[in-house]
């Protein structure tokens, strides 16, 4: 059994078909006795609206507070891809970076990954799950959301840091695809 770590960008999450397609996707690995860990991003263009939306209201608008209403669009994916992951009969659970335990600097627009604690992360994958994680979003020291930095850039670099994290396996960078990770 392998550890596998998925990474799912808005193109790939952008419409209701689209997000089943994926899910009949880390299902086939599941079913293959795999452990599964799906990194998404928002659904295509929702970053760009809720942006849209913050510039509306201000030309420049308080760091804190973009975070928290930025950082919504990747909740929408998870929850969206993990309902559809139970509708063909696989466990999964959904998680925030709060959840994760992402833990950041307070630099909002621009966080650092300082640690992951990986507690939930492992308890579901033990459990039989399929792990469902927010890329581009963690948590600082005051409990504030953080977003991590330019969008496009963000789910790759969770990519990278989750497998480290999770377990001792081998560490294979290949960016915007899937990974199939092997213990050590």
């Amino acid at each position: 059994m392998a550890l596998i770590v998925q990474k799912y960008g808005g193109t790939s999450m952008g419409s209701i078909d689209r997000i089943k397609n994926v899910a009949k996707r880390v299902k086939r690995w599941h079913d293959n006795g795999h452990q599964i860990v799906v990194v998404v991003s928002a659904m295509s263009g929702e970053t760009n609206r809720l942006i849209d939306l913050a510039r509306q209201i201000s030309t420049q608008p308080d760091p804190r507070e973009y975070d928290q209403m930025v950082s919504t669009g990747e909740q929408v994916s998870i929850s969206l891809l993990a309902m559809a992951i139970k509708e063909l009969g696989v466990g999964a659970r959904s998680f925030t970076g709060r959840q994760v335990a992402i833990k950041t600097d307070n630099a909002h627009n621009k966080a650092r990954i300082e640690s992951i604690d990986d507690k939930n992360i492992r308890a579901q994958l033990d459990a039989g799950n399929v792990v469902i994680v927010a890329g581009f979003q963690g948590i600082d020291d005051e409990g504030n959301a953080t977003t991590l930095g330019a969008a496009a850039l963000i789910p790759q670099v969770s990519l990278l840091l989750l497998p480290w994290v999770l377990m001792n396996v081998r560490f294979i960078p290949m960016l915007m695809a899937f990974i199939p990770l092997t213990l050590v």
